[in-house]
């Protein structure tokens, strides 16, 4: 129960993160924003786990850096799909 609710308010944060770095008005809810935001951190996970990165003292940085550019790229790919503007 603690991972799920860990997850959705990351999920929040770098999905909100991403919308706000990205350019434009993105049209979807704040439900998408979270499971994309969700999506975006375990990819970025993923990736920093494969480049070495994932467990560093302190805050991590580059895990949350690669993780809000998977959201916004989370986001870009849903916005070309549903077709919204």
């Amino acid at each position: 129960m603690g991972q799920l609710i860990g997850m959705i308010i990351a999920g929040a944060i770098i999905g909100a993160l991403a919308r706000l770095f990205m350019k434009g008005q993105q049209n979807i809810s704040i439900l998408w924003t979270v499971i994309l935001g969700a999506v975006g951190a375990f990819v970025g996970g993923w990736v920093a786990g494969l480049l070495g990165v994932a467990e560093t003292s302190g805050i991590d940085w580059i895990r949350w850096i690669l993780s809000i550019i998977a959201a916004m790229a989370a986001i870009s790919i849903y916005l070309g799909v549903t077709h919204k503007k």
